[in-house]
């Protein structure tokens, strides 16, 4: 009851409580702020900086100064006064039909995604908001990223008790850190610039950033001063020379300089941009040996002037700043991959997204080069003479990569490619792969075609195929879920702690595919440790009763916090995929759970 009643907003749960979610509040991986001249290691403005619901939000214009009358000059002739001045326009008002109500933003329906009208109920909103700011992305499961990103980017009214404005540069924060970049700017360009609070400002800046988009700082310019005092000069220096000021922008970044509060490659990317700007004449050499990591600032004003960082500072970057980058527009399909490759590890990309990147590198490649690249090898995998020369493909692809990312990144790539390889059990060394494919790909009924042949497949190989089609068949589709087949299963993993067999058996309970009693006597023989009750079970089972799916999903990605699937319990596979059922998400439970054996 304690935890139906914080679900409905009519008591307060510590969050010091939950295990799962019980840390410090995650410092922004990119920072905002340039560093000082004398630090290599700039200190961010954190957005995660509370701010009371309902604060009144920053002015959005500066007033203008009246200038001084000027002297009657030496040619004798009087020039006019101040007061002798045609007044200036009055400024443009907003009618109130085009205003934007910044209680409802987002740009999916939450019906369309299993979340009925009211994805967050009446769950209280400033915890919701805690859960946000703590979740340490990414997560461990591709599906549950994208459910989530999903449910973040739902158009619902704000939960109870939280600032509207604030709630959005919440869920904004929270996909930039999931890498992202494109959903965080739908949030924030859906608030009108008049509205935002402190909060929304030091998001929108980030937002900017990650998007590589150096003119979409300037309508932050009036209220940076406060929440980016560090950052807002140089805003004001590189909107002058983009709207065509060269001679101010040029004053303004002396000014910045001989002040010397930045300094080094975060000023000499600042001016990069300020050489951008028509009629400015600044040519600005850019050295990075110096550089020893990137940071928001640095990447968003290089990506924003075509730079690419050095791959030393690429692939030393975190797989967020990696999925912002595999979204610039300005670099080429080849100078993305490797990012857009981590991309489709993480949900950020699609598998169609991915397949783009390849069609574009494909199209730019010289045909006597075509054959020793990636772009070739997809190619062959969709179309080629036959079977075998399709798989030997598949398999170059599936090979490569050192991390569950780029694996799974293949996997999707290869999604509808698995799907034309008619099942036969003489495929077992390649039917997990095949298989995993197509439900990284969200094929599952072509995958389920798999399930009559796993039975003539060597046990190894069966038992891989078996738990992947067990939990991802849908409605209408058999496959053996007996005590004596899942026990075979138990019997047969090595995997440490019988975790394997955690995963498939909650995994199984949760879908409701065994029952209570199945579950009780697997776990009692087996000590698969699906019986504890902690602060954070009681808090999904309790919005899975309330019908609250938005929140159910925030609790299955504070769930999987992790980056591998081997680090997570089988308990919370069970109690996750159990709420997102009950609460009529069953697609995105059965490829999560499916997910989880496929990557462990």
């Amino acid at each position: 009851m304690r935890a139906s009643f914080w679900l409905a907003g009519t008591a307060v749960v510590g969050i010091a409580s939950l295990p799962a979610i019980a840390q410090q509040a995650a410092q922004p991986t990119a920072p905002t702020q340039p560093a000082p001249a004398t630090a290599p290691a700039p200190q961010p403005a954190n957005p995660a900086t509370a701010v009371q619901p309902g604060g009144e939000p920053v002015a959005s214009s500066r007033p203008r100064q009246t200038p001084a009358a000027p002297a009657e000059g030496d040619s004798g002739v009087a020039e006019l006064g101040a007061d002798e001045l045609p007044p200036p326009p009055p400024p443009i008002e907003m009618p109130d039909e085009s205003r934007r109500d910044p209680r409802v933003v987002g740009r999916l329906d939450p019906a369309d995604f299993g979340l009925a009208t009211t994805p967050w109920g009446a769950a209280n909103g400033p915890m919701l908001s805690v859960l946000l700011r703590r979740m340490d992305a990414p997560l461990a499961s591709r599906w549950a990223h994208i459910a989530l990103r999903n449910a973040l980017l739902a158009r619902a009214p704000a939960p109870r008790l939280v600032n509207p404005v604030d709630w959005v540069a919440e869920r904004a924060w929270l996909l930039l850190r999931m890498g992202e970049a494109d959903a965080a700017r739908m949030l924030v360009s859906g608030v009108d610039v008049a509205d935002f609070t402190p909060k929304m400002f030091q998001i929108a800046v980030q937002s900017a950033l990650a998007n590589g988009d150096a003119p979409g700082l300037c309508p932050l310019r009036d209220g940076l001063g406060k929440v980016e005092p560090k950052v807002a000069p140089m805003v004001d220096a590189m909107c002058a020379s983009l709207s065509g000021e060269p001679e101010s922008a040029a004053a303004q970044m002396e000014s910045i300089r001989r002040r010397g509060r930045v300094g080094g490659i975060d000023l000499v990317l600042a001016e990069k941009v300020v050489g951008a700007g028509a009629d400015t004449n600044r040519a600005v050499t850019v050295e990075w040996e110096p550089v020893q990591a990137l940071n928001s600032w640095r990447f968003g004003l290089a990506t924003a002037t075509g730079m690419v960082p050095p791959e030393r500072l690429i692939n030393a970057s975190s797989p967020q700043l990696r999925s912002w980058q595999a979204r610039s527009p300005l670099l080429t399909a080849q100078q993305r991959l490797a990012s857009a490759r981590i991309a489709a590890g993480l949900g950020v990309f699609s598998s169609q997204a991915l397949t783009d990147v390849y069609a574009s590198i494909y199209d730019s490649t010289g045909p006597d080069e075509l054959s020793d690249t990636d772009a070739w090898q997809l190619r062959v995998a969709y179309v080629g003479r036959d079977r075998d020369t399709r798989l030997s493909a598949m398999r170059r692809l599936w090979s490569l990569g050192g991390n569950s990312w780029d694996k799974e990144a293949s996997r999707a790539v290869l999604g509808r490619a698995a799907a034309r390889i008619a099942p036969s059990a003489d495929l077992q060394g390649d039917a997990a792969n095949l298989i995993a494919s197509m439900l990284a790909a969200g094929l599952d009924r072509q995958a389920a075609r798999w399930a009559a042949v796993v039975d003539d497949m060597d046990d190894a190989q069966a038992d891989a195929c078996w738990a992947m089609l067990a939990l991802s068949a849908p409605q209408g589709v058999s496959v053996d879920v007996s005590n004596g087949r899942i026990s075979s299963f138990i019997g047969r993993d090595n995997s440490p702690g019988k975790q394997r067999s955690a995963l498939l058996v909650g995994a199984l309970a949760g879908l409701g595919k065994i029952s209570v009693d199945q579950l009780n006597d697997f776990n009692r023989r087996h000590g698969l440790r699906l019986e504890r009750k902690t602060s954070w079970t009681q808090l999904i089972d309790a919005a899975a009763d309330l019908d609250q799916g938005g929140t159910v999903l925030v609790l299955t990605g504070t769930g999987l916090q992790r980056q591998e699937w081997r680090d997570i319990p089988g308990l919370h596979l069970f109690h996750s995929v159990a709420a997102l059922r009950k609460t009529g998400q069953d697609f995105s439970a059965r490829m999560i759970a499916a997910e989880a054996l496929a990557r462990t």
